[in-house]
């Protein structure tokens, strides 16, 4: 995920990370030299002009500009609420460690600090269930070795590392350590987890229609190559300068909400996963204040300027 201070509006205009330029510039050379055909057709074959006039063009404008503002606008409530889960993850997981630092007479400091390093485990074994990565090195530090071998045996790491946390809970109440109102409330937390697991599977399972994604994603490229020949009659020479910057807006619409439908990918605007699991993890270490609490090694970033793994 870029994160930026905020620029100057003319520093702004070259920004070059974080945009989908550098995606798009070979779509716009090819625009380019449809535009210098459109224009060398125009002035050079009187007898067959290539103009198509401005009015389709801006009818068919229009339209296309109200269906890619539906699209993004299902693009970006996707990236929200996996944002929106991820913050529901760190809040329920503090909550955990509070309960478990509190709640558990007398309390086991072995016991709390396996089940603390798990909910930092936990947000790593989703990460890597989303993304579609191995998981092994990062839950490694974080589990018992009974864990880890469990998790590692399992297809749903996330769920499973969710069930040890329902026994370590049942365990503790076995052991008198706490009562029936303490269970409740690790259950309802617990709960919640669950429901992050499911509302993230669901984003990364369920993409937008492809139907309704490959139809827009046909017009748009079909509009701006014909849109060269639309704009000669009126533009002249100018006719490159404006289809490149129409064909960058639409294509460039296209291609953000493209990127951002899947929240939880590895491209640039997506979001910033292995970051929001260490400073989840800093978070709980501060909690759990024991010396003997060391937090597991970051993983490798993936890049930096500007840029949030």
């Amino acid at each position: 995920m870029i994160i930026r201070p905020k620029l100057h509006w003319f520093r702004l205009l070259f920004v070059w990370r974080g945009s989908v330029l550098p995606q798009l510039l070979p779509r716009l050379m090819l625009i380019l030299a449809l535009s210098i055909v459109a224009i060398f057709l125009h002035d050079h074959m009187r007898n067959y002009p290539v103009g198509l006039g401005t009015p389709p063009f801006a009818l068919v404008g229009i339209a296309l500009a109200v269906f890619l503002g539906f699209r993004n606008s299902a693009s970006y409530e996707r990236w929200w609420e996996g944002r929106r889960l991820w913050g529901t993850l760190a809040i329920t997981a503090r909550s955990l460690t509070r309960q478990a630092l509190t709640l558990p007479s007398p309390r086991n400091a072995a016991y709390t600090r396996e089940f603390i390093a798990s909910l930092g485990g936990f947000a790593h074994a989703l990460r890597h269930q989303l993304r579609g990565t191995e998981a092994r090195d990062d839950l490694a530090p974080r589990l018992s070795p009974e864990l880890h071998a469990r998790v590692m045996a399992a297809q749903f790491r996330p769920a499973t590392i969710l069930l040890w946390h329902g026994e370590w809970v049942a365990a503790r109440m076995r052991e008198g350590a706490i009562d029936g109102y303490a269970l409740l409330a690790f259950e309802h937390n617990l709960n919640a987890l669950s429901e992050v697991i499911g509302g993230c599977e669901r984003l990364a399972t369920t993409p937008l229609p492809f139907s309704y994604s490959v139809m827009i994603h046909r017009t748009v490229y079909l509009f701006c190559a014909l849109l060269p020949f639309g704009l000669v009659d009126g533009a002249g020479l100018l006719t490159p300068l404006f289809a490149l910057l129409l064909a960058y807006a639409f294509m460039a619409l296209e291609a953000i909400a493209a990127q951002i439908e899947d929240p939880f990918g590895l491209e640039e605007n997506d979001l910033a996963l292995n970051s929001m699991c260490e400073a989840l993890e800093i978070a709980l270490h501060d909690m759990a204040a024991d010396p003997a609490f060391e937090r597991a090694p970051r993983p490798p970033s993936r890049a930096s300027d500007y840029l949030l793994d």
